[in-house]
Formats: structure tokens, sequence, C-alpha cells
């Protein structure tokens, strides 16, 4: 049994395809097959499905899954270990991100070009997904780090997160809804900060725009409307912000999402807010309870908090589980 067979079993695990394995790998597909196979015949088991469209695990390859990566991670950490000698860092990050944090309001874009830049034998994989997949994928030890929208008021087992971002949900509307002047007059003449908000059933009628379901937003939303006495009815849903403030621009419905979060003056769009309790947006930076795997990913982790929570990345990363935990 060759490191490299398990290299490549891993790889082809984590991509469910052996043309994208070989692809990150940078060896031909049919090598890729072949060490695989050879594998699975020096253990007398299959551990991969091929008959679907994605490659899957066996059960005996989900059994086998665990030591593969206890085994590739000890070569790591010897490699690594000799490495510090030197002051080089080497290694990988799996880093998990809700769809638009990549290039919005966080700069994660930045943030990787400028960790590439400062360590280039580190490999960086970013991925886009929703809250619940990315949570999976920490607590499988499939990715290192995840920006997650929170659907929950506390973090899963095994996981810590600490929110960096609480905002307020608001109801964006195109110019001339009739919404408009339903809040106007539900808040009279006044003015004010104090001034009533718009009530969350003025919505149970009306079709809406969100994120789809395994988001952040999403999870506040429905709590929020069940809350309220009505379950929402979601007429579209927009894997992106972006997308769902266009939506409502032609009028297909009312969004619902943090509104300082897309520039809707460009698009015409008025953002109403909620009256109390108002439903809140959460971004969570969630990694493993244990914390992240090897000096790579334990590196970034502390950029981030760096950039993202000031002041962070000099307290220990193994709080108490649900640290900052703000209402939704």
């Amino acid at each position: 049994m060759e490191l490299r067979q398990l290299r490549y079993f891993l790889t082809v695990v984590e991509e469910a395809n052996f043309t994208r394995a070989a692809a990150r790998l940078h060896v031909a597909q049919p090598g890729v097959s072949a060490q695989v196979r050879q594998l699975e015949r020096e253990l007398g088991q299959r551990l991969l499905d091929r008959s679907g469209r994605t490659v899957t695990v066996t059960e005996a390859g989900a059994a086998v899954l665990p030591y593969a990566r206890a085994a590739l991670a000890a070569v790591e950490g010897m490699r690594q270990t000799a490495d510090e000698f030197t002051g080089l860092l080497r290694g990988r990050v799996t880093l998990g991100a809700v769809s638009g944090s990549a290039t919005g309001v966080f700069g994660v874009a930045e943030l990787l070009a400028d960790f590439h830049d400062d360590h280039p034998h580190v490999e960086i994989a970013l991925t886009e997904d929703t809250s619940e997949r990315m949570l999976a994928a920490l607590r499988a030890g499939e990715l290192d780090i995840a920006l997650v929208g929170p659907t929950t008021d506390a973090p899963p087992q095994g996981v810590l997160w600490d929110i960096v971002v609480d905002e307020p949900l608001a109801a964006v509307v195109a110019e001339g809804d009739p919404l408009i002047a339903y809040a106007q007059e539900h808040a009279g003449h006044a003015e004010t900060a104090t001034a009533p908000g718009l009530p969350l059933a003025a919505l149970a009628e009306r079709p809406l725009i969100s994120l789809p379901r395994g988001t952040g937003l999403r999870a506040a939303l429905e709590r929020a409307c069940a809350r309220a006495g009505f379950a929402p009815r979601v007429a579209f849903e927009a894997a992106a912000l972006d997308l769902a403030a266009q939506l409502a621009a032609r009028g297909l419905g009312v969004a619902v999402f943090p509104a300082t979060e897309v520039d809707i003056a460009e698009l015409g769009l008025r953002a109403l807010p909620f009256a109390e309790p108002v439903p809140r947006g959460r971004i969570a930076l969630a990694r493993r309870a244990d914390g992240p795997q090897g000096p790579a990913a334990h590196a970034f982790l502390t950029r981030l908090q760096e950039a993202l929570m000031p002041g962070a990345a000099d307290a220990s990363t193994s709080g108490a589980e649900g640290r900052d935990h703000k209402g939704s």
C-alpha cells in the first residue's frame, strides 16, 4: 500500500469524480483510476461506487476513509514539523463560504490572495455552499473553516463559531409597492428612529424572494414567520442576494435580506424595516471544536480573525461553544 493510493482515493471522494480528482492532483485520469483499483485489490474490498453520475463511497470505503485521512495527516505532520525548522509553511486549507462572501463585504478574495503571497506553498481550496452542508463538512473534516449563516441559535455539536455579522432583515420592494403605503400608514406620521416598523404579518399573503433552504437567511425568515403565525410563501429562491434584489426590482415579489448587503437604491428599491421582534441575518466564522488541523489552517484562521474580528486573534480559539450569540 502506498501513500499515493490513499491520496488519490481521498481526492476522488472529495471531488466525487475521477476526472476532477485527476485535475486537482495534476495527473492523468487513468492513473488515478488504476491506483484506486490497486488499493481496492490490496484491501479486498470495493471502496467506491462508480455506477452513478457521481462517485460515492461504499460502506467499506466509508469505514476506511478516516484511516486514510489519519495516515496522510501523520505524514503531513512529519513534513510540517521538519518545515518548522526552516520557517516554511506548507499544507492545504479548505475554506467554505456562504454565497457572495468571497467577493463581498468580507473581502475574502483579497485575504486569500494576501495569504497566498505570504505562504505560496500552502494550497487553498474555496467552496461556496449552503450553511447546513458546510457545517456537516466541517464536522466530517472536509472543511477547515467556514463562513456560514447560522440556521440555529447554537452551533451543532463539535463546532464552534463566532458571530461576525448580525444585521436586521428588511422587506425590500420596488417603488410603488403597496407595502410602502402600508408601512407609512402603520407608522403614522412619525419619522423618528422609534417609529413602528412593518409588521411581519403583512407578508403573509405576498410572494417572497429568499435564499434557498439550508441558508441562514432562509432559516431566520422561516423562524420569524412561524412566530408571527404563518408560513412564508417563497415564490423565488435566489442563490445570491444581488439576484434576489434584481427579482424584487422587477416586481416579482418581496425580497427579505439585510438591506445593507446590496446597493438597492441603484435598482430603485426601498427597504422597509420590520417591527419588533426584528428578524436578523447573521454570519459566523465556524471551525471544528478541536480547531483546524495543521499549521496552515491555524494560520489562515488567525488571518481571518484579525480581519473579521479585530482583537480576537489574541484570544484562544477554543472558547465556549455558542460564544457571542445574538438573537435572530
